[in-house]
């Protein structure tokens, strides 16, 4: 007669059960980093339609949000202006762009009903992060090398920070906005964040090496305020996840609100530092 096994114990099963879904966010951010870095390299209408077609999709995941409502067919209308306004850009430049959001806020407003400012708001905002992406990539390799320095900090702060919080855990950071993360995390994402961009920053600038970690150090932390601005927002509208579209990672803009903040800011670094059609020169080379 066989002996029956033994029930884990509860630690090993708690263990086991935080770390179920990492299989899923790995492939998931394969596709991903994938996708970003092909994109990147061709550049020109291809880059843009791919921004588009992601801002768009987490304007979507907003619009829901926000209207606490069904998607409705203003909505759709919104959602596709999103995607246009980044085509718009290599087209129509900065005007084209702006043009777009501005009718698109137009509609919003027009329409009204429950959330019609947060609604205004998402779409400036949306606006505003694609002109910074797109402005940034330009027309010239610079710009692809750019992107991928922004992508490396970013990424391996949302990746540090993580597997630091889970393995470690500890003190929460911000309990009353985000209960799942903890100092440990944050400094975890901090650290690999500024290194990693900044081993970067010494084969991709020929600037000083310093510029790189203070620049990377920035970066990090404007990824995790903007990851922290999305979950504040989420939870003043009462919501766990933006989405289900991307397995083990939730929504679109659970997977771009790192991106958002640190992609703002080099832009308006590198617009100060060169100008408008030399934002990524402006960010690398000082």
């Amino acid at each position: 007669m066989s002996q029956q096994e033994k029930p884990a114990p509860p630690i090993q099963n708690e263990r086991r059960n935080i770390w179920a879904d990492l299989r899923p966010r790995l492939l998931s951010a394969l596709v991903l980093v994938s996708l970003a870095v092909g994109a990147l390299y061709v550049g020109s209408y291809l880059f843009a339609l791919i921004v588009g077609v992601a801002f768009a999709g987490a304007y979507r995941e907003w619009e829901t949000m926000v209207t606490r409502a069904p998607l409705k067919p203003v909505g759709v209308v919104l959602i596709g202006l999103v995607g246009v306004s980044a085509i718009a850009f290599p087209a129509f430049g900065i005007l084209g762009l702006a043009l777009v959001i501005a009718m698109a806020c137009g509609i919003a407003v027009a329409f009204g009903g429950e959330g019609v400012w947060w609604r205004a708001f998402g779409l400036i905002f949306f606006g505003l992060v694609i002109m910074a992406a797109l402005a940034l990539r330009g027309t010239g390799p610079v710009g692809m090398v750019a992107g991928i320095y922004l992508g490396i900090v970013v990424w391996t702060t949302d990746s540090a920070a993580f597997f630091t919080g889970r393995q470690i855990g500890g003190e929460k950071l911000a309990p009353d906005i985000s209960p799942s993360k903890t100092w440990s995390g944050a400094l975890g994402g901090l650290a690999l964040g500024t290194t990693c961009g900044t081993i970067a920053w010494f084969f991709i600038s020929p600037s000083a090496w310093w510029i790189g970690l203070v620049l990377s150090a920035i970066v990090s932390l404007f990824g995790q305020l903007g990851d922290l601005s999305e979950s504040a927002i989420k939870r003043h509208f009462r919501i766990k996840d933006s989405g289900d579209i991307i397995p083990g990672h939730g929504g679109l803009m659970d997977r771009l609100d790192s991106l958002t903040f640190g992609v703002l800011f080099v832009f308006v670094l590198g617009l100060i530092h060169a100008d408008l059609a030399h934002v990524a020169a402006g960010l690398l080379y000082w």
